[in-house]
This record gives C-alpha cells, sequence and structure tokens, in this order.
C-alpha cells in the first residue's frame, strides 16, 4: 500500500530551533555484532536477537523527542532529524518488552516514554491525528510526500496501538506512570475519526491543512490497516465514534477484501491474491491478539498463518530461480532492495529477502521462523547481522546486502518475538476496555471479549 510511495518521496525542508529539551539516558550493552556466538540455545538466541535489535529504539532514538528514527541511513533527501509516527508505536512496543525482561528499568522506561508523550503534545497535530513524519527536534511535520502533509490516521493507529500497550502495563500509583498514563488519554480522546470519514462509510487516510482531501485514500481492505478501523470504533470521546457501518460498508467493501482461493494448496480467506507483502498480517497485530479472533468475514489466525505458509512455500518453489531460497531462508515484505524500496511478495519478486518477515512471523510459524533466524545468523549474519540487529534485507542473486535499518522493520521483530514467547503485548492491548468494546461493536469474536 503506502509503503510503495518511499519510491515517489522528494527532498523536503527541515526546520530548527529545537523546543524540546534533550536528556541523558545509559546506552544499552552492546552485543559485538562481529564476534558472534556459533552455540546459543534457541531461547538465548532469541534473547539476543530482541536485545540487539531494541537498541534500534534505544541508543538510536531521537536525542530531543526520544521518537524512532525514520531509518539509520540517509537516502531520499532525508537524514537523521526525521522521526517517524507509526515507527514510534512499534518502538514504544520494544521498550515495553526491554523494561518487562529487565534490560532497562521500570522507572527509566516510564519516563522515556514520558518524554516522547509530552513531544508529542507539543507537536503538530491535525484534528487529533499525526503526520507520518515530524522534525525530532520541533516536532513539525515534514512531508512524506508533496500533498502528503498533514494528518496521517493509519500511522497515527500504530502509534496509539503502542500508546495504550503502554497505559496498560505502566500502571503503578507514582507520579511519572499516573502523568503517562493520563497524557496518553489526553492524546487518545483527541482523535477526530469521524472526521476522516468526510461524512461517507469509509475512513480516509490523509488530511492537510495545505491540500485539504487532495490525496483521496479511501481505506479499504483487506492489507495492514485493519488495527485504524478497531480503534476508530474503540474511540472513548462519543463525539469522534465511527459507526460500525464504517468498517463493514467501507473496510469490508472492496474488490480484493474476499478471497478464499488456495495458492500452493493453502486457502486464503481473505485479501489479495497470494495475501501480498507479509506485514499485512504484522503491523496490525502487534497488539490485536488474532488467537480466536473472528468476525462475519474471516479467522484471523487462519488469515495470518496461511498468509505467511503462502510466502514461505513460494520462496521453496522459487519460480524466478532467485540465489538462496528456500526452507530456511525465505520472507518477503515491504523494505529497501537493491534499487530502491519495493513491497516484495509472490506477485513482486525481485529476488529480496527481508528478515523482518520471517521473525515477525514467529507467532504464527515458529518452527519455520526459527530455521529462518539460525539461517540468517549463524549462515548469513557476517553479512546481515550489525549493531541494531539484521539489516533491511538482502538480496544474493544480486549480491546486495543492506547497510540500512527502519523503525517499521524493526519493532514488528521485537514485539512478534515476544507475543510468541509470553504473549506481553497481546495481554496488554487486548485488556484495554475501549478496545474491547470496539471490538464487540464491529461484531468480533474473542477468547478475550468472554
Amino acid at each position: 500500500m503506502k509503503r510503495l510511495l518511499y519510491l515517489f518521496c522528494i527532498a523536503f525542508f527541515s526546520f530548527s530551533l529545537p523546543v524540546f529539551a534533550q536528556t541523558e539516558k545509559t546506552p544499552l550493552t552492546l552485543f559485538d555484532a562481529k564476534a558472534r556466538s556459533m552455540n546459543l540455545s534457541d531461547s538465548t538466541l532469541l534473547d539476543l536477537v530482541q536485545k540487539q535489535t531494541f537498541r534500534y529504539f534505544w541508543d538510536f532514538a531521537h536525542p530531543v523527542s526520544g521518537m524512532a528514527r525514520e531509518r539509520s541511513n540517509t537516502t531520499f533527501g532525508y537524514g537523521n532529524e526525521v522521526i517517524t509516527t507509526g515507527g514510534t508505536g512499534f518502538g514504544i512496543m520494544s521498550v515495553i518488552v526491554a523494561a518487562d525482561r529487565k534490560w532497562i528499568s521500570r522507572d527509566t522506561a516510564a519516563k522515556f516514554l514520558l518524554k516522547i508523550v509530552n513531544f508529542l503534545l507539543k507537536a503538530e497535530s491535525f484534528h487529533g491525528a499525526f503526520p507520518h513524519w515530524m522534525d525530532g527536534a520541533t516536532g513539525r511535520t515534514i512531508p512524506f510526500s508533496r500533498k502528503d502533509d498533514g494528518a496521517d490516521l493509519v500511522e497515527t493507529s500504530y502509534l496509539f496501538e503502542g500508546l495504550l500497550c503502554a497505559r496498560q502495563y505502566f500502571n503503578e500509583d507514582n507520579g511519572t506512570e499516573k502523568e503517562l498514563r493520563n497524557r496518553i488519554n489526553w492524546m487518545w480522546s483527541d482523535i477526530e475519526w469521524n472526521w476522516f470519514t468526510q461524512g461517507q462509510e469509509v475512513l480516509y487516510w490523509h488530511w492537510s491543512p495545505n491540500n485539504g482531501w487532495a490525496m483521496n485514500f479511501p481505506v479499504k481492505g483487506f492489507n495492514e490497516c485493519l488495527i485504524m478501523y478497531v480503534l476508530a470504533a474503540s474511540c472513548p470521546n462519543e463525539r469522534y465514534q465511527v459507526s460500525p457501518a464504517v468498517y463493514h460498508r467501507g473496510w469490508a467493501e472492496s474488490n480484493f477484501f474476499k478471497n478464499g482461493k488456495e495458492f500452493y494448496g493453502i486457502k486464503l480467506p481473505l485479501g489479495f491474491d497470494y495475501g501480498g507483502p507479509l506485514f499485512f498480517s504484522h503491523y496490525s497485530f502487534l497488539g490485536l491478539d488474532p488467537r480466536g479472533l473472528k468476525d462475519r468475514y474471516a479467522d484471523y489466525w487462519e488469515q495470518n498463518r496461511n498468509h505467511t505458509l503462502i510466502n514461505r512455500e513460494h520462496c521453496i518453489r522459487n519460480p524466478y530461480n532467485f540465489k538462496g531460497y528456500g526452507e530456511i531462508c525465505w520472507g518477503l515484505t515491504a523494505s529497501d532492495t537493491y534499487n530502491g524500496y519495493a513491497a516484495h511478495s509472490p506477485t513482486e519478486d525481485l529476488g529480496t529477502i527481508s528478515p523482518t518477515a520471517a521473525l515477525s512471523a514467529f507467532p504464527y510459524t515458529p518452527e519455520y521462523s526459527m530455521q529462518a533466524l539460525k539461517h540468517f545468523y549463524f549462515n548469513l549474519g557476517d553479512k546481515i547481522w550489525s549493531d541494531y540487529g539484521f539489516v533491511d534485507a538482502f538480496n544474493e542473486t544480486q549480491s546486495w546486502y543492506a547497510k540500512s535499518h527502519l523503525a517499521i522493520d524493526q519493532g514488528p521483530i521485537v514485539a512478534m518475538i515476544e507475543n510468541y514467547r509470553s504473549g506481553l503485548l497481546w495481554k496488554l492491548f487486548m485488556s484495554c476496555p475501549e478496545v474491547k468494546t470496539g471490538l464487540k461493536k464491529l461484531g468480533f469474536e474473542s477468547p478475550w471479549l468472554k
């Protein structure tokens, strides 16, 4: 979907005059990327990958805002000043994991997240929604594309997927955690979800103070945006709620919503033929627990697992004879590639494997994801293991190995491995009373709703 717009991003203006105070933060202990151990248990390897990947959101966080930088390299005319709204939501989830696993103290994590929240309260927003990109020092919007210079409702949804998990986790009766919860609630109650319907029965992705609704992007499923509709239905402010019709007549009414066909002998209930890039089954489900989650359209555990299995089977069959593909080397999703950026999938296969694809699928295919993880670390680690975990992608046919990391790819690795191991983020998000109300409103079933 929108990830394809990376191909068309243009130069933008940076802003100066920082208005938020910087704070000191102890760097996380570094695992030397060049000194990989070849004798690790599965559990120790998972610990290592989660912790090393978390460093992207800790050591490389923007020093003023604390938010996640869009990427680790300078490209497309932008650099380290650019912070990402959705990637920060994923990063917030990784901070929760770090606190829960005691890589950092609970108090340190709470203060760090409060720093982010205080920055967001002063940053530019539009009808309660944040832009895709901001300047990490000033909070001013950096255009994602020429007309995408205002509210991004999908990226805002990823941000609040993380913030609501933080609100549920940091529940102690002390000043920092109370303030964190209160300020998250202020912002959560201020998002004008119904504004983004334009009075119609569908949600629109963008609105700009300069260009209005010119982007004209009604969001219809199935893709990575389910979380937006869930949150819109869960809005705690009655003035800004949307009706169930927005979900059933907007999201669920498109020519690529229902599928039901088989690909490589595996049934796909929803979505594009062959499932599309794997981030479709990751982003919304970092918090939204797909286990037993059903509505009138699909069983979302079946949807996400089968989507993953189709993607893996495509790599095993390898119809284009790309080098390296196989049972232990699979995973097509949006990422950097040797000639730019692409939303990789079985129908857009350039020979580029993105580690986040298989690793963020751990809950769905733990045995197969572990096989891929061991291959990435033990066999390819000298080329793709780094200070922030695995690099964004690689293409052995082209002898190309990325040097870059992207927040939206690193974050799901930490979060989804944790959901596989403990279910932590699923427990937090699904414990939100507003989310339970919203899911019921849309007609979902879930063990969490009983």
